[in-house]
This record gives structure tokens, sequence and C-alpha cells, in this order.
């Protein structure tokens, strides 16, 4: 079966302000480096709006609609230091998440073996109840209920290589033992949770890695800690966060990771989902600042996806 590629330019919109880490061009590197031969084969769609119902399984109407609120009908905007809006940032936010759950129904209903988003904003930081670290709603985790309250899912997996750790999905999870967050992270670094000891209804799994930590031990905290945690939680349906900010290059954090390290966690968690839930992955794109290590690494993490 093939794998999907979900989309929008309304995510290209989404304007942060000139020099803010979180731009569009983030968005056109990694579509710019899916465009080569090798990606002929990617199912490519038109990432759907989520509905306020999506969105709320996994959010409070008080959230939902103090976003709203933030929006600025000209200029841009600041719900924080990190995390600005401008006019067409509401869009782009629903594009995310509704790319999540169009891509659950797709792989859920035997359309497709998997599906990456290719979406801005990111979405892991954003809390139940709080938009942060460039993030207003937090797609992995609406995508996650998505799949539960449409297609029956009990157990759903949230898997997160990003850099920083992601406080929102722990959040949002956090007293809920049917979903289970993993991630292996940088610490110390922003925003400064995901200790290992964050264990919610032991549902929860960090793995924090120390500056300048390498492939091969990136490769080792999910080889022993991670990987056998989530075939002990039996997922019927993996989720990735897919962070490329743990690169080598990357200019906000200190990790060492190189493309193929990504390809090989990849590979790891498709061969994980085939045994789990007959291969039912989705990935959506979190972090990744240097555009040429970010476009390299997306695309070794879609290849991977695609079997190559």
């Amino acid at each position: 079966m093939a794998t999907l590629l979900y989309t929008h330019e309304a995510c290209l919109a989404h304007d942060t302000g000139p020099y803010h880490p979180e731009r569009p061009d983030r968005l056109r590197a990694v579509l710019e480096a899916l465009d080569e031969p090798r990606f002929a084969g990617l199912v490519r769609r038109e990432a759907p709006a989520a509905t306020e119902e999506q969105l709320l399984r996994a959010h409070p109407q008080a959230h939902v609609d103090a976003v709203r609120a933030a929006i600025p009908a000209e200029g841009l905007s600041g719900i924080d230091a990190d995390t600005i809006v401008s006019p067409q940032s509401l869009e782009a936010a629903l594009r995310c998440a509704g790319a999540v759950c169009a891509a659950v129904d797709a792989v859920v209903g035997g359309e497709a073996e998997n599906a990456f988003c290719a979406v801005r904003p990111p979405g892991h930081h954003a809390e139940a109840a709080r938009a942060m670290g460039f993030c207003l709603f937090n797609s992995a985790a609406v995508g996650a209920y998505h799949a539960r309250a449409v297609h029956g899912l009990k157990r759903v997996a949230v898997v997160d290589f990003d850099v920083h750790h992601g406080n929102g999905t722990q959040d949002i999870f956090w007293n809920d033992h049917e979903m289970f967050y993993a991630s292996t992270h940088q610490a110390p670094l922003y925003p400064g949770t995901g200790a290992a000891n964050e264990r919610g209804l032991d549902n929860i799994l960090n793995v924090p890695l120390p500056p300048l930590a390498d492939g091969a031990a990136f490769r080792h905290a999910f080889a022993e800690h991670l990987l056998p945690a989530l075939t002990e939680f039996r997922p019927d349906l993996v989720i990735i966060s897919a962070g490329f900010d743990a690169h080598k290059d990357d200019p906000l954090a200190a990790l060492c990771l190189e493309e193929e390290d990504f390809a090989w966690a990849t590979r790891e968690l498709m061969r994980l989902a085939a045994y789990q839930c007959g291969g039912r992955l989705v990935s959506t794109l979190e972090g990744g600042y240097d555009l040429d290590a970010l476009g390299r690494s997306a695309a070794a993490h879609v290849a991977a996806l695609m079997g190559q």
C-alpha cells in the first residue's frame, strides 16, 4: 500500500515575522525535498481543517476560544514571547490537526499503510489549555483522540523524537491510561519538563539525553527503553511526533543526530507497528530549524515510511 502525504498551502501563510525560527521556509524545505523523483510514489492529499468536535477531544472550549481570539485581523500578535500569530495562523493550525485526523482515517481505513503530515505550526508543546512553544493545537493528541472516538481504537501511542520534550502531549495524556506518550529529548533544554520520573499513570515514558549525545546514544535509548515500553503497551495505532531538531546542524539544541538516525527510528517504529497493530502508523512534523538538515531528515524519514 501507498504512503500518504498531507499538506496545505495555508501552512505556508502562517507568518511568525522576520528572524523567527519557526518560519514558512521550514515547510518549503520539506516539500522541496519530497519533490525528488524517488518520492513520485507518494500519494499527495490536501489537509482538511479540523472540526471543533475534533479539537475539543484534546482541548477545552476555553482554549479553542482563546486561540481564536488571539488571531489578529492584520499584522502580528504574540501569545507569548515565542508563539507568534498572524491572520492566517488559525487556518494553518486547523489544517495541522485536520491532517492528522484525515491521516488516521485513511490508515485505519486501509487506504494506505502509513502517512506523513507536512504541516506547520508544530503542536507538541500545546497543552490542553495553553498555547506555547510555537504551538497552538496539539495535532498528535487531537489525532489520537479522533482514532479512539471515530474508529474505536482504545490504545494509541505517540512517540516523540523532537529534541524538545513534548510537554503538551504529556499534559493531555497524563491521566489517560489508554494513551501512551514516549519521548527522547535533550535535557536540560526548553521547556524544562520530561524528567524520567514523570510517569503519569505509568503511561508516560521520558528518556532524556544529555547535550552532545550522538546517534549511538539515541539508538540505545530507543532500543533499550522506548521500544520495550511501547511493546508492553500494545498500541492499536502509533503516531510519531517527528521533530528533526535533534540533528547535529540544528541551531536550537545540542544533540548530534544525523539523517540516518531518524530513518532508523522510523523503521524500528514501523517494525513494531507491523507486529502490534497491522502497521498502522501516522507521522506529523514537529521541529527542525536548519533548513538543509530539516529537508534531508524529513526525506530520510519519508523514504523509510515508503520502504526505501
